[in-house]
């Protein structure tokens, strides 16, 4: 067995030079995938050796980030097969895992080593995870400077975690442009799949001449392993799933505009990551994987125009079954306050909708 590691060690675990290159253009990664892509490299190359140890305390002191990216860069290592989990806590390098092939469910592009983290990526993850979790019980007021304060960074680093909030579809101005994280009301959530129903279904019709076939037969793989042992599928599984159909392959339709209307209706995608995660038991087969199976079948016989009704059809039904998933959270779930957040009053629509 190979002893654990300590913060120290993993500190000295030298950046492959290969990872030094330039910033690349276009979406800034998130942090979470620059740790994982990192991690995953070192792991590939033999410089992490079989056995080694790895908890979220030991990665997130190396890198300078909060605890949620690194557990989130973990986990996505067990499910890419370059870890498994450890007795105790943490996780241990899989042997065999040297010079694997690593296909991850979600793969990372290729990005700098993280030797300087920008202030904002530091706590964006943690921020993100906090408020969207809170929307599934109440609307929200974000306070910069309360937010500030509460991370010990810059106004100007708080402004730059609400700008891309703004971005992900997270928040909105309200009025006296007051930052608001609107609460998942049935209103709000209809209202996103409707706009998402009427989207997706073009990018997919455009995705479909630019997307890889090895990325379709991918997926057609996974599906079936996950509808032949669904008991098996952790929270992780789904949100990579989902993150497979809903933003790798629509990813290659080729039109940024279109991608941008798409990416800001998309937050449930991100609410998901943690709605997954508590109600796993509410269907012995999570419906979406049927239906991503018919969608994928759909491209993969070259019937494009099937698929993207496929498509409408399942962002159709599955505004339903998210608020089932909400209304089941809602019961049990009172988050504890945070002092950059205020409870709103719901808005009259929105009350009138829950």
């Amino acid at each position: 067995m190979v002893p654990d590691v300590s913060v120290r060690e993993l500190r000295q675990v030298p950046v492959p030079a290969e990872r030094r290159e330039p910033p690349i253009t276009g979406p800034v990664p998130r942090l979470h995938e620059r740790v994982y892509t990192i991690l995953a490299d070192e792991i590939g190359a033999g410089r992490l050796a079989d056995g080694t140890r790895l908890t979220e305390t030991q990665v997130a002191a190396r890198f300078g980030v909060s605890r949620p990216p690194a557990r989130q860069a973990l986990a996505r290592l067990a499910e890419a097969g370059l870890l498994d989990k450890a007795e105790g806590r943490g996780y241990r390098v899989r042997a065999g895992s040297i010079h694997a092939a690593k296909q991850p469910l979600r793969r990372p592009p290729s990005v700098e080593p993280l030797r300087s983290v920008a202030s904002w990526e530091r706590i964006y993850d943690e921020v993100e995870s906090e408020i969207v979790a809170r929307t599934l019980v109440a609307q929200w007021r974000i306070v910069e400077s309360d937010l500030a304060r509460h991370y010990g960074v810059s106004r100007t680093v708080a402004r730059d975690v609400v700008g891309r909030l703004q971005q992900a579809g997270i928040v909105r101005k309200g009025e006296r442009a007051r930052w608001i994280a609107p609460a998942l009301s049935a209103r709000h959530v209809g209202e996103l799949y409707e706009v998402r129903a009427i989207l997706e279904p073009e990018a997919l019709r455009r995705a479909f001449a630019r997307a890889p076939e090895a990325l379709l037969a991918r997926m057609e793989d996974r599906l079936a392993d996950a509808l032949a042992a669904p008991e098996r599928l952790t929270g992780a599984d789904l949100d990579a799933l989902e993150d497979e159909m809903h933003v790798q392959l629509l990813g290659h339709c080729g039109n940024e505009a279109l991608l941008q209307a798409i990416r800001l209706h998309q937050s449930l995608l991100i609410a998901h990551r943690f709605l997954y995660r508590r109600t796993l038991a509410m269907y012995e087969v999570e419906p979406f994987l049927p239906e991503h199976r018919e969608i994928v079948g759909h491209l993969r016989a070259g019937r494009v125009e099937e698929a993207a009704a496929s498509l409408r059809a399942h962002l159709t039904v599955s505004r339903a079954r998210a608020m089932a998933r909400i209304a089941r959270i809602r019961e049990a779930f009172d988050p504890p306050d945070l002092p950059y957040l205020e409870r709103l009053a719901p808005a009259a629509d929105e009350a009138a909708s829950t």
